[in-house]
């Protein structure tokens, strides 16, 4: 099994970006990696036993990882493992840890997979690794992005449960 971990310095606390991390509704607005985010078999809200699907953009195949989190503690870790059997994964989990800074906070993503068909493992995992590695520095920096961009404009109040009050000041 292979297993990989980046992190990034993120603007803000750990709280508010566990909250826009996994707020399906806005997961597109920042994820480089998906075309689609959606909670599954009628959960509405990310949370321990919840499951989720995940499909690719073109490069990465445009199949789906399903995953149930199995450990979710808000504002400071959640992790998933993989639930279907998509095309060259044969086991997959994942979890991102925050923890404060005095800068905001950091985001430690780990992720191990393993890949199938078995008599090709040797061939794929490398090239998994290599791409799976290069694309979550990517997300996590363009998370951090999205996250400083939205803080100058005021945009996280939904990400932090605020009304918009209005207003010009």
């Amino acid at each position: 099994m292979r297993a990989v971990t980046v992190s990034e310095q993120m603007p803000l606390s750990s709280q508010e970006v566990f909250a826009l991390l996994h707020n399906y509704e806005r997961r597109l607005e920042w994820d480089t990696l998906l075309k689609k985010a959606e909670l599954t078999r009628g959960h509405s809200e990310a949370g321990k036993g919840a499951t989720s699907l995940c499909v690719g953009r073109p490069f990465f195949g445009l199949f789906g990882l399903e995953t149930r989190y199995v450990t979710y503690r808000e504002g400071e870790i959640a992790a998933v493992e993989m639930i279907n059997k998509p095309p060259f994964f044969a086991e997959f989990a994942a979890s991102i840890r925050h923890e404060d800074n005095e800068l905001g906070s950091i985001a430690t993503y780990k992720f191990r997979f393993t890949a199938r068909p078995f008599f090709l493992r040797g061939l794929l995992e490398p090239l998994m690794l290599r791409a799976l590695r290069a694309e979550t520095a990517k997300r996590l920096e363009a998370l951090s992005q999205f996250l400083s961009t939205e803080a100058r404009e005021g945009g996280l109040g939904e990400a932090r449960g605020e009304e918009d009050v209005g207003g010009d000041y």
